[in-house]
């Protein structure tokens, strides 16, 4: 990997293959067997698998002549931003619209990219899951700040700069569900999760949703609420948007103590 100018190159493909594998995990329907099936494509420069993905629909023909069923999957914006079409990508959580083939070749030294449905989800259909929970816990936290009415509030209150910041951060989180794939404790109802973790925790920072602090705070201290993280850090090393959720984490499970300590004191 050389250097110019003071930043690192990326490294090339230099000796592409000729063709692309594609396996790909298969599900007709919730609950039904899943099998795999290999898709062969040529290859092309600056392919991401959405690209590939759509190629292989275009003409659903097994690598051994077999004619299927086009694969099913979630897209929207294709740039990173709705988070709906993450999936398993030889073996690691993250977007596959900003998942490069180049890339992936380079990581695996081959030419075979496997891809598979997130696991913590409902598996509907091929790489297609339902996300319904994740958005439940949501709710569960009021992950909102209250407003009275639609009329003119005027100015907003001021936050300083290093709120502001740490806000952004947070606000940043697209509900993709990397960081709950990649979590040991989240399975079943058992863990609520870092995504909802930071939410609650961009909605506490808020002057006007430090009103509602004691809902989010009590919808994090049930059988399935904050004390279940295992502190095993997984959750960062995935997020595609680089969210401090071990801070998130840290700072809510100080506040949920501050308040059992304290609470009282308010009312």
């Amino acid at each position: 990997m050389s250097e110019a100018n003071g930043h690192k190159e990326k490294p090339r493909l230099t000796n592409p293959p000729k063709t692309i594998d594609f396996r790909i995990s298969r599900r007709e329907r919730l609950g039904a067997q899943q099998y795999t099936e290999t898709f062969e494509i040529p290859y092309r420069k600056n392919l991401n698998v959405i690209s590939a993905l759509m190629e292989i629909r275009k003409n659903p023909v097994t690598k051994e002549g077999k004619q299927t069923t086009p694969p099913v999957w979630d897209m929207n914006c294709l740039e990173q931003v709705c988070g709906i079409c993450t999936m398993v990508i030889d073996g690691r959580v993250r977007q596959s619209c900003s998942a490069l083939v180049d890339d992936l070749l380079i990581g695996s030294g081959g030419n075979t990219i496997t891809l598979e449905p997130m696991s913590k989800f409902p598996n509907v259909r091929d790489l297609q899951v339902d996300r319904t929970r994740m958005f439940n816990h949501l709710k569960q936290v009021q992950a909102w700040v209250e407003l009275d009415g639609t009329h003119d509030l005027g100015a907003g209150p001021t936050m300083t700069q290093a709120v502001q910041q740490e806000r952004y951060a947070y606000s940043r989180c697209m509900t993709c569900g990397c960081c709950l794939e990649a979590c040991p404790q989240y399975h079943d109802d058992n863990y609520i999760g870092p995504q909802a973790i930071a939410q609650a925790r961009y909605q506490n920072m808020h002057p006007t949703g430090k009103s509602t602090i004691d809902e989010r705070l009590n919808g994090l201290m049930g059988e399935d609420g904050i004390t279940n993280c295992g502190n095993a850090q997984n959750c960062v090393q995935v997020c595609p948007m680089s969210i401090p959720l071990t801070r998130a984490i840290y700072e809510t499970n100080r506040d949920i103590t501050f308040n059992a300590l304290f609470g009282w004191l308010r009312k």
